[in-house]
């Protein structure tokens, strides 16, 4: 019970720090005292443009939008469902749902127009915090998670995670080389997203281990 008391309490301290470093940068945006750093950042990833990978980063912030996403969710459903991983299963629908509504209230709250300087493609709507970003993270992270879970190989873990860091960073850059984001608009996503996803974890964690110990107290019962 201890062991549990202490785990609990660091993770919502760990989500109350992430909380903290969120309104940071929101804080920065709204004094506009982070604009060195967007420029500096902005410079340095617009300044790589090259034609090649103007389509590379094109095909990636693709994978991060909306239909892709939810393409690769509905596949992972599947999966779990199949393989009677329904908790597993919830928990993908809970971080997304929930990771594409704080989104979208975010965005409303603080309402930052996005950069209009080079912007290589058209698009809508506010810039802070990034969608696409808090997709990828939550996406990736849960299925990384999950994956860490159900396989006990060293190799096959690692592989997910190195794959999670890649998809997570490449689609957080293209928005900036694409010129639809800030920096501090992945940042905000990330931390964001982090809040999120670290909760749900921590409350499907303490629903599994009820279920278990439920599950511990019937067999001693049928004894």
């Amino acid at each position: 019970m201890r062991e549990l008391s202490i785990r609990l309490l660091l993770t919502w301290g760990v989500c109350l720090v992430l909380t903290g470093l969120f309104a940071m940068v929101a804080t920065s945006i709204h004094m506009q005292t982070i604009s060195v750093f967007d420029d500096v950042i902005i410079e340095a990833v617009q300044g790589a443009e090259v034609p090649w990978l103007t389509t590379v980063m094109r095909t990636f912030t693709t994978i991060g939008s909306t239909l892709t996403v939810a393409l690769i969710a509905v596949a992972a459903l599947v999966i779990l469902i199949r393989t009677k991983h329904r908790a597993q299963a919830l928990l993908l629908v809970a971080v997304l749902s929930g990771t594409g509504i704080l989104n979208q209230v975010l965005k409303f709250i603080f309402k930052r127009e996005r950069p209009d300087l080079h912007r290589l493609i058209d698009i809508g709507g506010y810039s802070f915090p990034s969608g696409h970003t808090m997709m990828a993270f939550s996406l990736y992270t849960v299925l990384t998670y999950i994956i860490w879970r159900n396989l006990r190989n060293t190799w096959s873990r690692t592989l997910a995670v190195a794959i999670a860091v890649f998809m997570i960073v490449i689609i957080a850059v293209s928005r900036i080389y694409l010129g639809v984001h800030f920096p501090s608009d992945i940042v905000g996503g990330v931390y964001a997203s982090a809040v999120w996803i670290i909760a749900s974890i921590a409350v499907y964690q303490r629903f599994q281990r009820k279920k278990e110990q439920r599950y511990q107290l019937n067999l001693l019962q049928k004894e």
